[in-house]
């Protein structure tokens, strides 16, 4: 590795001088994870540059592979497992200037990597009345490319499903890291090879994903006394056709009480509640809907409130917003990321909670998988030790529920447990020399990785 030489060879573009700067653009919010930030706290690029250009990341592309420099991609750092971390140093190649949203179409947009999801929401509203289908609670500061290599649904998969969902990306445009690098364009089957893979096999250039129309979204906050009342009923909404939502998240008491501080004075410790957001034409029938289940109260509803406060945005207390707020309160709370699967969904919802309420607390965000509701559990974890988390998350397997581990930092710890031959095989091809974001992929670094250890690769280890 030569980073002096890579440096000097790239000195005309747009190269951080700043350590506090290099070293904030080489962190995510891996911190969530008291895991993880024991283990990648030191962790620290060599130096940050930002391309403005395809042309430019090519450029960057082309000289540290010459010199044998690692490159880790990134947009705006909001991913919580280190997927951003540049494990062996390097370079990081920060996509923040690449914003430029290129096209807006009935249906769809194309667009840039680096541009936020709130901003590219703005333009395809104001340039034709559409939004974008689904964000990450991140909206206001994550990047549609961070989404695409880094996340895997959100606000709106309760009804368009998740990013990996065939129609939710229509196309990637993407760099390869060879002596020559390659400019590739993929879609359909081949859409797998390089979303949701921390940038690990190609530099994701530009974007063309689905829209949908863009609402006033009616955002509410409900209450009930029983847990399994509030998740039947955000089910049973979801599965109502006629109903159009865009979230459904569902709180364990005392989880607004006690970590939400606008909500605070409006609910009870006891108090068990849902956050929504119901398109304006749908509200009549909402309200048809609520009528005929009295144990439900409303408590809030953007557009008719008395609240002496509005709490914000709603979607900014679902997903991993909920984990940040009860951070903020409680510095020991960490979380899990379950799959709840149709159709034993509601079961074992019930018995993770009877095992380890309230040492867990459940936090369930509704979404739809192949047509059929089921939940997705970001639970609210206390933690004590590394030995008892991992014991919660084998009591989770064990009775048939999946965790995407958010204290580890490779792909196949992270997501599903096994190898995607689509994606190894294309870091073969585009990345001859491990060189982007090195150390994300066992089935690279160690190819007899035997996954019944699953979450005890060995190069996840504490900092010296």
């Amino acid at each position: 590795m030569n980073i002096d030489a890579a440096k000097a060879a790239l000195a005309h573009l747009d190269i951080e001088q700043s350590d506090a700067a290099i070293r904030a653009k080489s962190r995510d919010f891996f911190w969530y994870s008291p895991v993880l930030k024991s283990r990648l706290d030191h962790v620290e690029a060599d130096f940050v540059v930002s391309p403005k250009s395809e042309a430019e990341v090519i450029e960057v592309l082309k000289v540290c592979f010459e010199h044998d420099v690692p490159v880790t991609t990134r947009g705006a750092g909001t991913g919580n497992y280190g997927q951003a971390m540049p494990l062996e140093g390097g370079c990081v190649l920060h996509l923040h200037h690449m914003n430029n949203v290129k096209e807006i179409h009935p249906g769809r947009v194309i667009t840039e990597p680096g541009v936020l999801l709130k901003d590219l929401d703005a333009a395809c509203k104001d340039h034709s009345g559409q939004e974008i289908r689904m964000f990450s609670s991140t909206w206001a500061t994550a990047t549609i490319g961070g989404f695409i290599a880094g996340g895997s649904g959100g606000v709106g998969s309760c009804t368009w499903g998740s990013l990996r969902d065939l129609g939710n990306i229509i196309r990637l445009r993407v760099v390869t890291m060879e002596a020559e690098p390659r400019i590739l364009e993929f879609r359909g089957e081949e859409l797998a090879r390089v979303s949701h893979a921390y940038g690990t096999n190609g530099i994701i250039t530009e974007i063309e994903m689905p829209l949908a129309p863009a609402y006033d979204w009616v955002e509410m906050f409900l209450t009930c006394d029983d847990f399994m009342d509030a998740a039947r009923f955000a089910e049973e909404l979801a599965n109502e056709d006629g109903i159009l939502i865009k979230l459904a998240t569902v709180f364990e008491a005392p989880v607004a009480k006690d970590y939400f501080q606008r909500v605070a004075p409006y609910v009870e410790p006891g108090d068990n509640m849902i956050g929504l957001m119901v398109a304006p034409h749908s509200i009549e029938g909402f309200m048809t809907f609520l009528g005929r289940r009295p144990h439900m109260k409303l408590i809030y509803r953007h557009d008719d409130h008395d609240w002496a406060r509005t709490p914000g945005p709603v979607f900014e207390y679902g997903w991993n917003h909920t984990t940040l707020r009860a951070l903020k309160v409680d510095p020991s709370i960490t979380y899990l990321q379950v799959r709840y699967g149709f159709p034993q969904h509601l079961e074992l919802i019930e018995q993770m909670r009877d095992a380890l309420s309230p040492e867990v607390l459940q936090h369930l965000e509704v979404l739809k998988e192949n047509g059929k509701v089921m939940f997705a559990g970001l639970s609210l974890v206390k933690f004590t030790t590394e030995e008892r988390l991992d014991e919660i998350v084998r009591m989770h397997e064990d009775a048939g529920a999946m965790i995407f581990n958010p204290h580890r930092y490779t792909l196949e710890e992270g997501g599903r447990q096994s190898v995607d031959d689509r994606q190894l095989a294309f870091k073969r091809e585009a990345d001859p020399k491990g060189l982007l974001n090195p150390g994300k992929m066992i089935a690279w670094d160690d190819p007899d990785w035997d996954y019944a250890e699953m979450y005890a690769y060995p190069k996840l280890q504490a900092a010296e």
